[in-house]
């Protein structure tokens, strides 16, 4: 199943995907939360109606007359550094023993074909394909062995980093968390549509250059030792994100480096989970609010 945020007539519902339809599920279930986070801390129960109101084939808009929303507003958005061999070698660190950790703040997360922003203070903006796992249930000390349990689904995201701001804080949360700089969806994809989460093929696009060509076989640490050790420290919660980190190819490690400007499209599609396409824009003026 393929759970949407969607906006039309100008409101903001969920939904779910059907071929090229998406299934208002404000209309085809009424009694189901209207927000992401509480639909999955629903649980199964909201899952099953969803589907059934899905079968039942009422209440259906054509997708290319709704904009497509990030799926899910996280509480948390926790992202994984050099967790792919490839990566960590074209950035010439040591390969890390745990997992490097960062906060992407909430606040940067955008549609998946919303656009990205150049901004004023920096012009060395990079992409980073990535596979996002999304919470669905409160959990903590979950074992590796049951960390499936508690995903409700997988998005693709963009860890889009400014690189000159990422080095001036050593969290890095600064350089990860600008504005529009968490591209995420197009929708969250249950598991057992997914399968088994680390075969996946991932691709990265700039203008239709294939900068980032790899699969989620080569994670370091894989989305169920990441559940273990975050939890080990933390509380999940139903609509949490952890982005799982990004393959080799990044325009800072190319030679010489290949960073993002205005007019350029970043796509990246991970096979059975979607494809997001966002556009690099100027910052805009009315971003000024005091």
């Amino acid at each position: 199943m393929k759970l949407v945020t969607f906006r039309h007539s100008g409101t903001t519902r969920l939904g779910i995907v059907a071929a090229e339809e998406v299934v208002d599920l404000a209309s085809a279930a009424p009694n189901l939360p209207r927000e992401m986070r509480a639909f999955l801390a629903a649980g199964r129960t909201a899952i099953d109606a969803a589907a059934e109101a899905g079968e039942a084939g009422r209440h259906r808009i054509a997708l290319s007359e709704v904009h497509l929303e990030a799926p899910v507003r996280p509480g948390k958005c926790l992202a994984i550094g050099l967790n792919y061999a490839e990566h960590i070698e074209e950035t010439g660190r040591p390969r890390p023993d745990f997992p490097t950790v960062f906060n992407k703040q909430v606040s940067c997360i955008t549609g998946p074909s919303d656009p990205i922003h150049l901004p004023r203070v920096s012009s060395a903006l990079d992409y980073e394909g990535e596979l996002a796992l999304v919470i669905g249930r409160r959990c903590r000390h979950v074992p590796r062995q049951r960390g499936a349990e508690v995903i409700a689904g997988f998005a693709v995201m963009n860890d889009v980093s400014v690189r000159d701001w990422q080095v001036k804080s050593p969290t890095m949360t600064l350089g990860k968390s600008f504005d529009t700089h968490g591209p995420l969806g197009p929708w969250i994809v249950t598991p057992e549509e997914v399968g088994d989460p680390h075969c996946l093929d991932l691709e990265t696009r700039v203008n239709g250059e294939v900068r980032q060509n790899s699969n989620t076989k080569h994670l370091i640490f894989d989305c169920y030792e990441l559940i273990e050790t975050l939890t080990t420290v933390m509380t999940l919660e139903p609509g949490d994100v952890i982005s799982t980190g990004t393959p080799a190819g990044v325009g800072i490690a190319m030679k010489p480096p290949r960073m993002l400007v205005e007019g350029d499209v970043v796509a990246i599609e991970i096979e059975r989970v979607g494809r997001i396409e966002n556009r690099v824009i100027a910052e805009p003026a009315d971003t000024v609010n005091i």
